[in-house]
């Protein structure tokens, strides 16, 4: 919540209107090139890991990439 509470204020006074469709976790492993979305967020709910980590592979095309609901 803190994260988006900062980022949304930044982005309102560009003239842009938020909303966070829910939360979790990202787990970054630089030197295997892994990441894995997980999780949720008490306050928003899971958000939609498959498209977090579509995002994310057509960032890192050379990471593994991985989601699951399971976790905190």
């Amino acid at each position: 919540a803190d994260i988006y509470d900062k980022v949304a204020a930044e982005l309102e006074q560009q003239g842009f209107d938020c909303e966070c469709l829910g939360g979790g976790r990202i787990s970054h492993r630089h030197e295997e090139k892994r990441i894995h979305v997980y999780g949720y967020s008490v306050g928003f709910g899971r958000a939609n890991h498959s498209v977090t980590t579509e995002k994310l592979k057509a960032k890192y095309p050379d990471y593994e990439i991985t989601w699951a609901d399971e976790g905190y």
